[in-house]
């Protein structure tokens, strides 16, 4: 009986193998043996040793491995000195410097720039957390000083003194336009007080790079003649003064110490008329080369030959 029980057990744990491997699955020992994992220590003998190997020794035992050799990363910092564009650029009013304040429209004129001075008043702020002597009334006198100086830098050609006076931005706006010209400009007087009408800061980057932008008006009276490379008259007149009304925006870099106000642009509205075109001048070729008068002999003949038949005709 203990036989027959003995080989009842050994019969149920065949059929219990045959069905696992029909089944696919492993058996117990298979199993027992994959949760054993090999690791591949660090040879810390070797790594010892490759401290006092050359470069090339180094590079060898790479190439052997396979691995690439490690590259030196030399990170660029990167440095921004001006904004890429005027940001929210201000609208002036139309009409402006000819409108009375007295009448309707001026009086309009003037509540609509209150209107808009609270963004100003928020950004003026922020400018003096970080520039604690910046003043309105000396700051826009300081701007008219700015582009007095940058005008004549300009008319002089002096590419030195216009980069302490401009932007980046501003420098090719304003240089490419004078090539191979001659500008005779000069300041006469003042018509109204400059005066900053827009104040705003941007963020370039991160929290700690910040730029500021002001817009100033410029009421002035100018003499401004523009001179081709032969020395003809292209725009303007030496004797003639105008009365200029400008919109400056200058920029600075407030984060960055001992920085300065710069010309960062100029805003021209889009209901102000078109400027006069300017007068360009062209090369004449020699017509006379080209076109050259017939022989005297050839017209000589040709009255003849006329003369033969007016005779003919009349007999």
């Amino acid at each position: 009986m203990k036989y027959f029980r003995f080989f009842n057990i050994l019969r149920c744990l065949a059929e219990v193998g045959l069905h696992h491997q029909h089944c696919g699955i492993p058996i117990a020992s298979k199993e027992r043996g994959k949760k054993v994992i090999k690791v591949k220590l660090p040879d810390f003998e070797d790594a010892r040793k490759s401290d006092s190997l050359s470069i090339e020794e180094i590079r060898a035992k790479l190439k052997e491995k396979g691995i690439a050799p490690p590259r030196n990363w030399n990170e660029k910092p990167l440095f921004m000195s001006c904004t890429g564009a005027v940001v929210d650029a201000y609208v002036p009013p139309e009409g402006d410097g000819k409108i009375s304040a007295i009448t309707g429209p001026g009086m309009k004129q003037m509540y609509d720039f209150i209107g808009k001075k609270g963004k100003s008043f928020m950004a003026l702020r922020r400018i003096r957390d970080i520039d604690y002597e910046f003043d309105l009334p000396t700051a826009s006198l300081k701007v008219q000083d700015i582009y007095i100086e940058a005008q004549k830098a300009l008319a002089a050609n002096d590419e030195d003194k216009l980069h302490d006076l401009v932007t980046e931005k501003a420098f090719p706006e304003m240089f490419e336009n004078v090539k191979n010209k001659t500008i005779v400009w000069k300041f006469i007087q003042q018509l109204e007080h400059p005066r900053i009408v827009h104040i705003r800061t941007a963020e370039m980057g991160s929290k700690d790079n910040m730029f500021a932008q002001i817009t100033v008006r410029l009421h002035t009276q100018q003499i401004l003649a523009i001179y081709d490379r032969f020395g003809r008259l292209m725009h303007g007149s030496e004797d003639t003064v105008k009365d200029v009304l400008e919109y400056v925006v200058l920029e600075k870099h407030l984060t960055l110490p001992h920085s300065t106000w710069k010309i960062h642009g100029k805003i021209i509205p889009d209901w102000m008329p078109p400027k006069e075109s300017i007068k360009k001048t062209y090369y004449l070729p020699d017509i006379d080369k080209e076109f050259p008068e017939p022989p005297e002999k050839s017209l000589q003949e040709g009255d003849s030959s006329k003369e033969s038949q007016v005779t003919a005709q009349s007999t």
